[in-house]
């Protein structure tokens, strides 16, 4: 088995992976100026998505531009995500180079589309594909690849050699506690193990502290009368900040692409850790429709406002952090990482940012509440235990190289490939 990084290697976005130039592993596209997207042309017999996140999914519809259409394995969340993201991309950069597909393009891939449950093997481009629970979001899936002689002559493919190899390919996962998911807890038997590692540098505090400081900080701010605004992206952090407000009795507002997702999701329950309580905390929360001034309205009161996006690079947030900006008794809760040279890093940094096109200054509180969806160093090592006696490939990271030499200190088989490599196994 042949594997070649067309993306994520030693860095965060663009996520591709081609197995013996044939199945393609995630398709994604990192959303910098100008965007970033796999390396090299491909054309697969068949896709297999991990997760509806754009650094990892974003890019698939561009697949389908010409050609036979390949099938498109995912679970039914994912699909349902990356047909949003999809849609989302066409009307914010539709028909610019921020925009690698069409409208018709997106209609191509719903026809493409073949769904799987988690556990559930199918055959693509010849392999045996199995996804499992990987508990980063919503239907997100670690890969299992199972390349037998038998399986890899059933398909439309001749390989002349003799294979046996098992791969998992990881995608994002987390094995810690999550309201809106269950942590990844399966551990197939494999040969070889493509391990994300976007936090092997760190150590995560644990998630009932997090949850803990950041409910008392928006309601010490809300009890002096000021306004919270929670940027969060609209997959997966949205809804765990929901749940977390719903939890603890805060009162909050939702605006934006999250209100859609979480509609999504409450389609598909078997993928939730507690779909009652998702429903419940849509319930308790106030969706906001934006329209008549209602958004300078809601910035005026005591309150929390969810909304994306969740680095400050456009949505409903291009509304309130400028209208709430000027109070010192204000609050903008960032909840998650701040990608290098997004509005959000810039604000952590310097206390001011580009705002809907103007440099602004904020004299608001500004505060980092770390509620991450990815395995964190320990996370990972305690993952890869189970794989001791496999070769571990690291990527969809930004030190793989320092993470791959410390796993080799301990023992592991382990390599960082880099961008465009092709590794045998």
């Amino acid at each position: 088995m042949e594997v070649q990084f067309l993306g994520g290697a030693d860095e965060i976005g663009r996520s591709a992976v081609l197995v013996d130039d044939s199945l393609l592993l995630d398709y994604g596209m990192a959303s910098e100026s100008p965007p970033q997207y796999p390396v090299g042309d491909v054309d697969p017999d068949a896709v297999v998505v991990s997760h509806g996140h754009l650094d990892h999914a974003g890019a698939v519809p561009a697949l389908m531009s010409s050609g036979d259409l390949p099938p498109v394995h995912w679970t039914p969340p994912t699909r349902d995500l990356a047909t949003t993201l999809a849609e989302d991309t066409l009307k914010l950069h539709g028909s610019t180079p921020r925009c690698p597909f069409t409208d018709t393009d997106v209609r191509r891939l719903t026809q493409a589309s073949v769904t799987h449950g988690y556990g559930e093997s199918f055959e693509a481009a010849g392999y045996d594909v199995t996804l499992y629970n990987a508990g980063h979001i919503p239907g997100s899936a670690h890969v299992l690849v199972d390349d037998s002689e038998v399986r890899r002559t059933s398909g439309n493919r001749t390989q002349s050699d003799d294979g046996e190899t098992q791969l998992l390919y990881t995608g994002d996962f987390h094995t810690g506690t999550q309201r809106l998911v269950a942590p990844s807890t399966a551990r197939p038997e494999v040969d070889a193990v493509i391990c994300e590692s976007t936090y092997s540098d760190v150590t995560h505090e644990a998630r009932e502290t997090v949850e803990k400081r950041f409910v008392e900080s928006v309601r010490q701010t809300v009890w002096e009368g000021g306004t919270v605004v929670v940027p969060a992206f609209a997959i997966g952090r949205t809804q765990e900040v929901m749940l977390v407000c719903a939890a603890h009795d805060v009162d909050c507002y939702v605006d934006g692409m999250g209100q859609r997702v979480t509609e999504q999701l409450k389609r598909h329950p078997e993928f939730l850790r507690d779909a009652d309580a998702l429903s419940g905390a849509t319930s308790a929360a106030r969706f906001v429709d934006g329209r008549d001034g209602q958004r300078k309205r809601i910035a005026k009161q005591n309150t929390v406002i969810v909304t994306t996006s969740g680095m400050l690079s456009g949505g409903p947030a291009m509304t309130y952090v400028p209208a709430i900006r000027q109070h010192p008794t204000n609050k903008v809760a960032l909840t998650g990482y701040q990608v290098e040279g997004t509005p959000g890093r810039e604000l952590l940094e310097t206390g001011s940012a580009e705002l809907d096109g103007r440099v602004l200054p904020v004299s608001a509180q500004v505060e980092l509440h770390q509620f991450s969806a990815h395995a964190d160093r320990e996370g990972l090592l305690d993952f890869l235990d189970s794989y001791r006696d496999t070769a571990v490939l690291v990527n969809h990271g930004d030190r793989t190289a320092a993470f791959a030499e410390a796993l080799r200190a301990d023992g592991f088989t382990a390599s960082a490939p880099e961008l465009g490599e092709t590794v045998e196994l």
